[in-house]
């Protein structure tokens, strides 16, 4: 039973760290995601070594594959909380008056609106850029602003000019 228990966590360690190791070399962080896939590689072979001796004992492999899918969960909840990246975030209002993205540019969201046609008349369309960290914020003050808002995000592959990544780099953003 000990066994079992070992290559349980032992796997629970390894995709951990092998899904944030993926998702630091998508992000772009090299240096980061190598040192990291050093620790894994470690674990990995503990693991699967402990799997292979003991191949006779079918528990150990149902908590091998238990304990991968376990990874999986904890690995993307640690990179939800990591928040790397940036989003940028579409938006169709109702709010033709313009108030919310006055209200977003005060809190430091790059934002950029025009008047756009819906089935239902005139609309205000906005594309904001942000750190996913603030993610959950923005979504929350849209939704306090415009409850009905049409919304749809993704991750930027590039950014290259304009104020907001300016401020970024000068650290003025979100205060």
């Amino acid at each position: 039973m000990q066994m079992v228990l070992i290559i349980f966590i032992i796997n629970i360690v390894y995709v951990t760290f092998f899904t944030i190791r993926m998702i630091l070399t998508l992000k772009g962080y090299r240096y980061i995601a190598a040192v990291v896939s050093m620790v894994e590689i470690v674990i990995y072979v503990v693991g699967l070594g402990l799997v292979l001796d003991n191949l006779n004992e079918i528990q150990n492999l149902i908590a091998y594959a238990i304990g991968y899918g376990c990874g999986v969960i904890i690995g993307t909840k640690i990179e939800e909380k990591m928040a790397l990246g940036y989003i940028t975030v579409n938006v169709i209002t109702a709010d033709i008056d313009r108030r919310l993205p006055t209200i977003l540019r005060e809190q430091g969201y790059g934002v950029t609106d025009w008047s756009a046609n819906g089935l239902d008349g005139n609309r205000s369309a906005l594309q904001i850029l942000t750190p996913r960290r603030y993610e959950l914020k923005l979504y929350a003050t849209i939704k306090e602003s415009d409850p009905s808002a049409f919304i749809v995000s993704y991750e930027p592959k590039a950014i290259h000019g304009g104020f907001w990544v300016k401020s970024v780099r000068r650290g003025k953003l979100y205060k």
